[in-house]
């Protein structure tokens, strides 16, 4: 299946600021939110170790406001 344009895009932020933060994209996602001030707490279940340490990296990623601002472009469904 052919990912549209927004969405293509999306994973491809995520693919950079992870490529940048020597994080993976599931990491770099969940840190985004987290530095949010909209979202009080982001629900997150891990059912494996390796999906319990990935949300363990996350909360200790701190995103730089470029990263942010790069991830925010990517997932406005406006532009």
């Amino acid at each position: 299946m052919e990912q549209s344009g927004k969405v293509a895009g999306s994973d491809d932020a995520l693919d950079q600021v992870a490529a940048a933060h020597d994080a993976n994209p599931a990491q770099v996602a969940l840190a985004w939110l987290i530095a949010r001030p909209s979202i009080a707490a982001p629900i997150a279940n891990a059912t494996t170790l390796a999906q319990l340490d990935d949300l363990i990296a996350a909360t200790r990623l701190k995103l730089e406001p470029a990263a942010i601002a790069q991830l925010d472009r990517a997932s406005d469904p406006v532009s």
